[in-house]
Protein backbone atom coordinates (compact mmCIF):
# COMPACT_ATOMS: atom_id res chain seq x y z
CA UNK A 1 0.00 0.00 0.00
CA UNK A 2 1.37 3.40 -1.08
CA UNK A 3 2.08 5.71 2.27
CA UNK A 4 -1.14 7.61 2.72
CA UNK A 5 -3.31 5.63 0.10
CA UNK A 6 -6.33 4.23 2.20
CA UNK A 7 -6.84 0.73 1.48
CA UNK A 8 -10.45 -1.48 -0.25
CA UNK A 9 -12.15 -3.44 2.58
CA UNK A 10 -14.29 -6.84 1.28
CA UNK A 11 -15.97 -8.75 3.95
CA UNK A 12 -16.61 -12.11 2.70
CA UNK A 13 -19.31 -13.18 4.74
CA UNK A 14 -21.07 -16.71 5.02
CA UNK A 15 -24.04 -18.19 6.59
CA UNK A 16 -23.73 -21.16 9.44
CA UNK A 17 -20.46 -22.34 8.66
CA UNK A 18 -18.57 -24.43 11.73
CA UNK A 19 -14.33 -23.48 12.33
CA UNK A 20 -14.04 -26.82 11.83
CA UNK A 21 -14.75 -27.49 8.56
CA UNK A 22 -11.37 -25.66 7.64
CA UNK A 23 -7.92 -26.93 7.53
CA UNK A 24 -6.26 -25.12 9.89
CA UNK A 25 -8.92 -26.34 12.29
CA UNK A 26 -7.35 -29.90 11.63
CA UNK A 27 -10.47 -30.84 9.18
CA UNK A 28 -8.48 -33.35 6.65
CA UNK A 29 -10.96 -33.54 3.87
CA UNK A 30 -8.92 -29.88 2.25
CA UNK A 31 -11.78 -28.37 1.41
CA UNK A 32 -10.68 -24.58 2.20
CA UNK A 33 -7.17 -24.52 0.51
CA UNK A 34 -7.76 -20.73 -0.19
CA UNK A 35 -8.82 -19.91 3.44
CA UNK A 36 -5.85 -21.86 5.15
CA UNK A 37 -3.54 -19.88 2.69
CA UNK A 38 -5.10 -16.87 3.50
CA UNK A 39 -5.06 -17.67 7.26
CA UNK A 40 -1.19 -18.17 6.98
CA UNK A 41 -0.53 -15.74 4.99
CA UNK A 42 -2.24 -12.61 6.72
CA UNK A 43 -4.08 -13.30 10.22
CA UNK A 44 -5.88 -16.00 11.57
CA UNK A 45 -8.43 -15.52 14.20
CA UNK A 46 -8.26 -18.98 16.10
CA UNK A 47 -11.18 -18.29 18.43
CA UNK A 48 -13.48 -16.64 17.13
CA UNK A 49 -16.97 -16.43 17.76
CA UNK A 50 -20.53 -15.39 17.28
CA UNK A 51 -21.98 -12.82 19.77
CA UNK A 52 -25.90 -14.90 18.97
CA UNK A 53 -25.84 -17.59 17.01
CA UNK A 54 -28.95 -16.42 14.76
CA UNK A 55 -28.87 -14.50 10.87
CA UNK A 56 -30.56 -11.09 11.66
CA UNK A 57 -28.65 -10.66 14.87
CA UNK A 58 -25.62 -11.46 13.91
CA UNK A 59 -25.83 -8.98 11.19
CA UNK A 60 -26.92 -6.44 13.32
CA UNK A 61 -23.61 -6.72 15.45
CA UNK A 62 -21.62 -5.86 11.85
CA UNK A 63 -23.79 -3.53 10.72
CA UNK A 64 -24.08 -1.43 13.97
CA UNK A 65 -21.00 -2.94 16.29
CA UNK A 66 -23.35 -3.32 18.73
CA UNK A 67 -24.80 -6.05 20.98
CA UNK A 68 -28.29 -7.19 19.14
CA UNK A 69 -30.39 -6.31 22.66
CA UNK A 70 -29.20 -2.43 22.12
CA UNK A 71 -30.59 -2.18 18.66
CA UNK A 72 -33.55 -4.51 19.80
CA UNK A 73 -32.61 -7.12 16.73
CA UNK A 74 -32.58 -9.98 19.22
CA UNK A 75 -34.38 -11.90 16.45
CA UNK A 76 -34.97 -12.61 12.83
CA UNK A 77 -37.43 -10.50 10.70
CA UNK A 78 -36.96 -7.15 12.99
CA UNK A 79 -35.77 -4.43 10.70
CA UNK A 80 -32.52 -2.02 11.65
CA UNK A 81 -33.31 0.81 13.20
CA UNK A 82 -32.90 4.07 10.99
CA UNK A 83 -31.29 5.70 14.03
CA UNK A 84 -28.11 3.89 14.42
CA UNK A 85 -25.26 4.77 12.94
CA UNK A 86 -23.68 2.01 11.02
CA UNK A 87 -20.77 0.24 9.46
CA UNK A 88 -21.58 1.13 5.70
CA UNK A 89 -22.64 5.14 7.31
CA UNK A 90 -18.87 5.39 8.56
CA UNK A 91 -17.38 4.12 5.19
CA UNK A 92 -19.34 6.38 3.07
CA UNK A 93 -18.58 9.44 5.28
CA UNK A 94 -15.26 9.42 4.58
CA UNK A 95 -15.58 8.97 0.98
CA UNK A 96 -15.61 5.20 0.29
CA UNK A 97 -17.98 3.92 -2.48
CA UNK A 98 -20.30 1.28 -0.07
CA UNK A 99 -21.65 -1.84 -1.62
CA UNK A 100 -23.90 -4.88 -0.15
CA UNK A 101 -24.29 -7.85 -2.04
CA UNK A 102 -26.38 -10.87 -1.01
CA UNK A 103 -28.25 -11.56 2.13
CA UNK A 104 -29.40 -9.06 4.31
CA UNK A 105 -31.58 -10.65 7.01
CA UNK A 106 -31.68 -7.24 9.07
CA UNK A 107 -35.77 -6.36 7.32
CA UNK A 108 -39.25 -8.44 7.63
CA UNK A 109 -40.07 -10.50 4.65
CA UNK A 110 -40.36 -8.49 1.66
CA UNK A 111 -37.59 -6.64 -0.38
CA UNK A 112 -35.59 -4.01 1.22
CA UNK A 113 -36.56 -0.10 0.79
CA UNK A 114 -33.73 2.45 0.19
CA UNK A 115 -33.73 3.83 3.38
CA UNK A 116 -33.88 0.46 5.31
CA UNK A 117 -30.63 -0.60 3.70
CA UNK A 118 -27.93 0.60 6.60
CA UNK A 119 -26.27 3.27 4.14
CA UNK A 120 -25.02 1.15 1.54
CA UNK A 121 -26.02 3.18 -2.08
CA UNK A 122 -24.77 0.37 -4.03
CA UNK A 123 -27.10 -2.49 -3.57
CA UNK A 124 -28.18 -5.99 -4.93
CA UNK A 125 -29.25 -8.06 -2.74
CA UNK A 126 -32.25 -9.83 -1.11
CA UNK A 127 -33.38 -10.02 2.44
CA UNK A 128 -34.27 -13.34 3.03
CA UNK A 129 -32.42 -14.85 -0.22
CA UNK A 130 -33.49 -18.24 0.95
CA UNK A 131 -36.97 -17.78 0.53
CA UNK A 132 -36.24 -15.87 -3.12
CA UNK A 133 -34.01 -18.29 -4.64
CA UNK A 134 -32.61 -22.01 -4.83
CA UNK A 135 -29.42 -23.45 -5.53
CA UNK A 136 -29.61 -22.88 -9.11
CA UNK A 137 -32.29 -19.93 -9.21
CA UNK A 138 -30.60 -16.53 -7.81
CA UNK A 139 -32.94 -13.65 -7.57
CA UNK A 140 -31.93 -10.55 -5.67
CA UNK A 141 -33.06 -6.64 -6.12
CA UNK A 142 -30.93 -3.96 -6.80
CA UNK A 143 -31.18 -0.22 -6.09
CA UNK A 144 -34.73 0.04 -7.15
CA UNK A 145 -36.03 -2.91 -5.66
CA UNK A 146 -36.18 -4.94 -8.91
CA UNK A 147 -36.00 -8.19 -8.81
CA UNK A 148 -32.64 -9.30 -10.61
CA UNK A 149 -32.06 -13.29 -11.84
CA UNK A 150 -28.49 -14.38 -11.93
CA UNK A 151 -27.11 -17.54 -13.68
CA UNK A 152 -25.24 -20.31 -12.42
CA UNK A 153 -25.03 -21.81 -8.96
CA UNK A 154 -26.13 -19.51 -6.48
CA UNK A 155 -22.73 -18.91 -4.73
CA UNK A 156 -20.99 -18.27 -8.31
CA UNK A 157 -23.69 -16.04 -8.98
CA UNK A 158 -23.36 -13.63 -6.08
CA UNK A 159 -19.51 -14.09 -6.18
CA UNK A 160 -19.53 -12.80 -9.91
CA UNK A 161 -21.89 -10.10 -8.63
CA UNK A 162 -19.15 -9.24 -6.35
CA UNK A 163 -15.97 -9.30 -8.94
CA UNK A 164 -18.26 -7.18 -10.87
CA UNK A 165 -18.60 -4.31 -8.55
CA UNK A 166 -14.52 -4.79 -7.50
CA UNK A 167 -14.05 -4.65 -11.37
CA UNK A 168 -15.88 -1.25 -11.52
CA UNK A 169 -14.62 0.71 -8.52
CA UNK A 170 -10.77 -0.65 -8.51
CA UNK A 171 -10.02 3.36 -9.08
CA UNK A 172 -11.50 4.12 -5.82
CA UNK A 173 -11.70 3.31 -2.51
CA UNK A 174 -14.17 0.55 -1.29
CA UNK A 175 -15.97 -1.37 1.05
CA UNK A 176 -18.04 -4.34 0.05
CA UNK A 177 -19.98 -6.52 2.02
CA UNK A 178 -20.79 -9.72 0.12
CA UNK A 179 -23.46 -11.95 2.14
CA UNK A 180 -23.92 -15.19 0.96
CA UNK A 181 -26.64 -17.80 1.99
CA UNK A 182 -23.99 -20.52 1.90
CA UNK A 183 -23.40 -23.29 3.44
CA UNK A 184 -26.91 -22.31 5.22
CA UNK A 185 -29.75 -25.62 4.54
CA UNK A 186 -32.39 -24.27 2.07
CA UNK A 187 -35.76 -24.45 4.26
CA UNK A 188 -38.30 -25.26 1.99
CA UNK A 189 -35.94 -28.41 0.97
CA UNK A 190 -34.36 -28.86 4.75
CA UNK A 191 -31.26 -29.85 3.03
CA UNK A 192 -28.07 -28.64 2.14
CA UNK A 193 -28.01 -28.33 -1.75
CA UNK A 194 -24.08 -28.38 -3.24
CA UNK A 195 -22.94 -27.98 -7.04
CA UNK A 196 -23.35 -30.93 -9.32
CA UNK A 197 -21.23 -33.94 -8.36
CA UNK A 198 -20.10 -32.19 -4.88
CA UNK A 199 -22.45 -34.12 -2.70
CA UNK A 200 -20.58 -37.23 -3.61
CA UNK A 201 -16.95 -35.69 -3.59
CA UNK A 202 -17.23 -34.86 -0.39
CA UNK A 203 -19.86 -36.98 1.64
CA UNK A 204 -22.79 -34.90 2.21
CA UNK A 205 -24.44 -31.46 1.02
CA UNK A 206 -22.93 -29.28 3.58
CA UNK A 207 -18.93 -30.20 2.97
CA UNK A 208 -20.03 -29.47 -0.58
CA UNK A 209 -21.00 -26.06 -0.10
CA UNK A 210 -17.84 -25.56 1.70
CA UNK A 211 -15.84 -26.33 -0.87
CA UNK A 212 -17.49 -24.05 -3.57
CA UNK A 213 -17.36 -21.24 -1.38
CA UNK A 214 -13.83 -21.55 -0.48
CA UNK A 215 -13.32 -22.25 -4.31
CA UNK A 216 -15.34 -18.46 -4.56
CA UNK A 217 -13.23 -16.78 -2.39
CA UNK A 218 -10.12 -18.26 -4.36
CA UNK A 219 -12.10 -16.44 -7.30
CA UNK A 220 -12.16 -13.32 -5.23
CA UNK A 221 -8.72 -13.27 -4.63
CA UNK A 222 -8.02 -13.73 -8.22
CA UNK A 223 -9.89 -11.17 -9.26
CA UNK A 224 -7.90 -8.55 -6.43
CA UNK A 225 -4.60 -9.76 -7.88
CA UNK A 226 -5.58 -9.32 -11.35
CA UNK A 227 -7.02 -5.97 -11.31
CA UNK A 228 -2.99 -5.11 -9.48
CA UNK A 229 -5.42 -4.98 -5.64
CA UNK A 230 -3.83 -7.34 -3.46
CA UNK A 231 -1.34 -5.06 -1.67
CA UNK A 232 -4.08 -2.27 -1.05
CA UNK A 233 -6.96 -4.69 0.40
CA UNK A 234 -8.34 -5.59 3.35
CA UNK A 235 -10.16 -9.25 3.50
CA UNK A 236 -12.01 -10.37 6.21
CA UNK A 237 -13.57 -13.97 6.02
CA UNK A 238 -16.07 -15.20 8.66
CA UNK A 239 -19.38 -16.56 9.29
CA UNK A 240 -22.86 -15.20 10.82
CA UNK A 241 -22.67 -18.81 13.15
CA UNK A 242 -22.48 -22.35 13.03
CA UNK A 243 -24.17 -25.44 12.91
CA UNK A 244 -24.55 -28.61 14.89
CA UNK A 245 -27.33 -30.09 12.69
CA UNK A 246 -29.82 -31.27 15.72
CA UNK A 247 -27.67 -32.97 17.56
CA UNK A 248 -27.25 -30.67 20.42
CA UNK A 249 -31.04 -29.19 20.43
CA UNK A 250 -34.13 -29.34 17.78
CA UNK A 251 -33.05 -25.42 16.66
CA UNK A 252 -30.01 -26.90 15.16
CA UNK A 253 -27.97 -23.60 16.10
CA UNK A 254 -29.16 -21.44 18.23
CA UNK A 255 -26.99 -22.29 21.55
CA UNK A 256 -24.27 -21.40 23.03
CA UNK A 257 -22.67 -24.95 22.32
CA UNK A 258 -19.58 -24.94 20.48
CA UNK A 259 -20.93 -25.99 17.69
CA UNK A 260 -23.42 -22.89 17.43
CA UNK A 261 -21.36 -20.53 18.46
CA UNK A 262 -17.60 -20.86 16.91
CA UNK A 263 -16.57 -19.70 13.29
CA UNK A 264 -13.75 -19.48 10.85
CA UNK A 265 -11.94 -15.95 10.63
CA UNK A 266 -8.86 -15.14 9.11
CA UNK A 267 -8.37 -11.69 7.42
CA UNK A 268 -5.11 -10.57 5.00
CA UNK A 269 -4.39 -7.17 3.61
CA UNK A 270 -2.66 -3.94 4.93
CA UNK A 271 -1.99 -4.05 9.03
CA UNK A 272 -3.04 -8.23 8.73
CA UNK A 273 -0.25 -9.87 6.55
CA UNK A 274 1.84 -11.61 8.48
CA UNK A 275 0.13 -11.31 11.72
CA UNK A 276 0.21 -14.95 12.05
CA UNK A 277 -2.42 -17.23 14.63
CA UNK A 278 -4.26 -15.23 17.68
CA UNK A 279 -5.61 -17.29 20.40
CA UNK A 280 -7.30 -14.40 22.01
CA UNK A 281 -11.08 -15.24 21.83
CA UNK A 282 -12.27 -12.45 19.50
CA UNK A 283 -16.60 -11.81 19.05
CA UNK A 284 -17.90 -10.99 15.94
CA UNK A 285 -18.75 -7.67 17.40
CA UNK A 286 -14.79 -6.56 17.31
CA UNK A 287 -15.36 -7.32 13.57
CA UNK A 288 -16.58 -3.71 12.99
CA UNK A 289 -14.64 -1.40 14.72
CA UNK A 290 -11.85 -3.80 13.27
CA UNK A 291 -11.98 -3.10 9.71
CA UNK A 292 -12.76 0.84 10.19
CA UNK A 293 -9.22 0.86 12.28
CA UNK A 294 -7.54 -1.44 9.38
CA UNK A 295 -8.94 1.42 6.90
CA UNK A 296 -7.75 4.58 9.32
CA UNK A 297 -11.04 5.59 10.15
CA UNK A 298 -12.28 6.66 13.53
CA UNK A 299 -14.35 4.31 15.30
CA UNK A 300 -17.84 5.71 17.05
CA UNK A 301 -17.83 5.35 20.91
CA UNK A 302 -20.86 3.61 21.01
CA UNK A 303 -19.32 0.64 19.22
CA UNK A 304 -19.10 -1.86 22.25
CA UNK A 305 -16.49 -4.05 20.68
CA UNK A 306 -12.81 -3.14 19.55
CA UNK A 307 -10.23 -3.32 17.26
CA UNK A 308 -8.19 -6.78 16.77
CA UNK A 309 -5.08 -4.86 15.37
CA UNK A 310 -3.04 -4.46 18.66
CA UNK A 311 -3.62 -7.90 19.01
CA UNK A 312 -1.39 -8.92 15.56
CA UNK A 313 1.02 -6.53 17.02
CA UNK A 314 1.32 -8.31 20.33
CA UNK A 315 -0.70 -5.80 22.43
CA UNK A 316 -2.89 -7.62 24.66
CA UNK A 317 -3.55 -5.02 27.66
CA UNK A 318 -6.79 -5.30 28.48
CA UNK A 319 -8.39 -7.86 26.10
CA UNK A 320 -11.40 -9.31 27.75
CA UNK A 321 -10.15 -13.12 29.16
CA UNK A 322 -14.13 -14.23 27.85
CA UNK A 323 -16.77 -13.88 25.28
CA UNK A 324 -20.14 -13.07 25.73
CA UNK A 325 -23.12 -14.81 24.33
CA UNK A 326 -26.58 -13.74 23.98
CA UNK A 327 -29.14 -15.89 22.85
CA UNK A 328 -33.27 -14.55 22.48
CA UNK A 329 -35.07 -16.75 19.97
CA UNK A 330 -35.62 -20.76 20.83
CA UNK A 331 -34.46 -20.05 24.30
CA UNK A 332 -33.73 -16.66 26.30
CA UNK A 333 -30.39 -17.09 27.56
CA UNK A 334 -26.93 -15.63 28.05
CA UNK A 335 -23.34 -17.26 28.09
CA UNK A 336 -19.83 -16.71 28.91
CA UNK A 337 -16.81 -18.48 27.70
CA UNK A 338 -13.17 -18.37 28.79
CA UNK A 339 -10.52 -20.61 27.11
CA UNK A 340 -11.23 -23.70 29.46
CA UNK A 341 -15.02 -22.88 30.77
CA UNK A 342 -18.03 -22.14 29.46
CA UNK A 343 -21.04 -21.42 31.85
CA UNK A 344 -24.64 -20.40 30.73
CA UNK A 345 -28.18 -19.18 32.24
CA UNK A 346 -31.98 -19.53 31.02
CA UNK A 347 -34.74 -17.66 31.87
CA UNK A 348 -37.28 -20.43 32.27
CA UNK A 349 -40.41 -17.81 32.37
CA UNK A 350 -39.75 -15.94 29.16
CA UNK A 351 -40.29 -17.23 25.76
CA UNK A 352 -37.41 -17.23 22.79
CA UNK A 353 -38.54 -14.98 20.05
CA UNK A 354 -40.95 -12.98 22.18
CA UNK A 355 -38.64 -11.86 24.66
CA UNK A 356 -35.33 -10.16 24.46
CA UNK A 357 -34.13 -10.71 27.96
CA UNK A 358 -34.80 -11.42 31.74
CA UNK A 359 -34.63 -9.73 35.09
CA UNK A 360 -34.40 -13.64 36.38
CA UNK A 361 -32.16 -16.14 34.83
CA UNK A 362 -31.00 -19.91 36.56
CA UNK A 363 -27.75 -21.52 36.25
CA UNK A 364 -28.22 -23.85 32.85
CA UNK A 365 -24.81 -25.45 32.07
CA UNK A 366 -21.07 -25.62 33.01
CA UNK A 367 -18.78 -27.11 30.54
CA UNK A 368 -14.94 -27.83 31.33
CA UNK A 369 -13.73 -27.05 27.71
CA UNK A 370 -9.89 -28.97 28.30
CA UNK A 371 -11.10 -32.20 29.45
CA UNK A 372 -14.83 -31.87 27.48
CA UNK A 373 -14.43 -30.30 24.04
CA UNK A 374 -17.66 -31.27 22.77
CA UNK A 375 -19.79 -30.67 25.75
CA UNK A 376 -20.75 -34.05 26.59
CA UNK A 377 -21.03 -33.16 30.66
CA UNK A 378 -22.57 -30.93 32.75
CA UNK A 379 -21.28 -29.75 35.18
CA UNK A 380 -23.82 -26.86 36.66
CA UNK A 381 -25.14 -28.60 39.55
CA UNK A 382 -21.96 -30.41 40.68
CA UNK A 383 -21.01 -29.64 44.05
CA UNK A 384 -17.34 -29.21 43.59
CA UNK A 385 -17.33 -26.95 40.65
CA UNK A 386 -19.34 -24.44 42.89
CA UNK A 387 -16.57 -21.72 42.67
CA UNK A 388 -16.27 -21.77 38.91
CA UNK A 389 -19.85 -21.49 38.68
CA UNK A 390 -19.82 -18.67 41.09
CA UNK A 391 -17.12 -17.03 39.40
CA UNK A 392 -18.40 -17.44 35.73
CA UNK A 393 -21.50 -15.94 37.31
CA UNK A 394 -19.78 -13.32 38.58
CA UNK A 395 -18.44 -12.32 34.85
CA UNK A 396 -21.55 -13.35 33.18
CA UNK A 397 -23.38 -10.08 35.08
CA UNK A 398 -19.96 -7.97 34.51
CA UNK A 399 -20.42 -9.11 30.60
CA UNK A 400 -24.24 -8.14 30.79
CA UNK A 401 -23.97 -4.90 32.54
CA UNK A 402 -21.11 -3.88 29.86
CA UNK A 403 -23.30 -4.59 26.99
CA UNK A 404 -26.35 -2.63 28.26
CA UNK A 405 -28.58 -4.35 30.40
CA UNK A 406 -29.82 -4.57 33.45
CA UNK A 407 -28.11 -6.82 36.00
CA UNK A 408 -30.20 -9.89 36.81
CA UNK A 409 -30.55 -12.29 39.25
CA UNK A 410 -29.52 -15.73 38.48
CA UNK A 411 -30.86 -18.69 40.51
CA UNK A 412 -28.15 -21.09 41.34
CA UNK A 413 -28.75 -24.60 40.30
CA UNK A 414 -29.69 -27.24 42.96
CA UNK A 415 -26.08 -28.85 44.05
CA UNK A 416 -25.51 -32.95 43.42
CA UNK A 417 -22.33 -34.47 45.16
CA UNK A 418 -20.29 -36.30 42.48
CA UNK A 419 -17.21 -38.34 42.86
CA UNK A 420 -15.10 -35.24 40.59
CA UNK A 421 -12.39 -33.71 42.57
CA UNK A 422 -13.56 -30.23 43.67
CA UNK A 423 -11.52 -27.47 41.11
CA UNK A 424 -8.61 -24.76 42.71
CA UNK A 425 -9.71 -21.06 43.10
CA UNK A 426 -7.08 -21.17 40.45
CA UNK A 427 -8.60 -23.03 38.23
CA UNK A 428 -11.62 -21.50 38.44
CA UNK A 429 -10.38 -18.36 37.34
CA UNK A 430 -8.93 -20.41 34.47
Amino acid sequence: MVSGERPNVIVFFTDQQRWDTTGVHGNPMGLTPNFDAMARRGTHVANSFTCEPVCGPARSYWQTGLYATEPGCFRNAIPLPKDRRTLAQCFGESGYQIGYIGKWHLHDWGTVPQGDRGGYDYWLASNVLEATSDAYRTRLYDGECNAVDLPGYRVDAVTDAAIRYIDGHKSDPFFLFVSYLEPHHQNHLDDYPPPDGYRERYTGGYYGIVKRLDEALGRTLDALKSLHLTDNTVVLYTSDHGCHFRTGNSEYKRSCHEASIRVPTAVQGPGFDGGGMLSDLVSLIDLPPTILDAAGLDIPEEMQGRSILPLTRGERENWPEEMFVQISEAQVGRAVRTHRWKYGVDAPDKCGGHDPGSDVYEDHNLYDLQVDPYELTNLVGVEAHRPVVEKMRERLIRRMVEAGEVAPEIRSAELTKSGQRRVSEEEALE
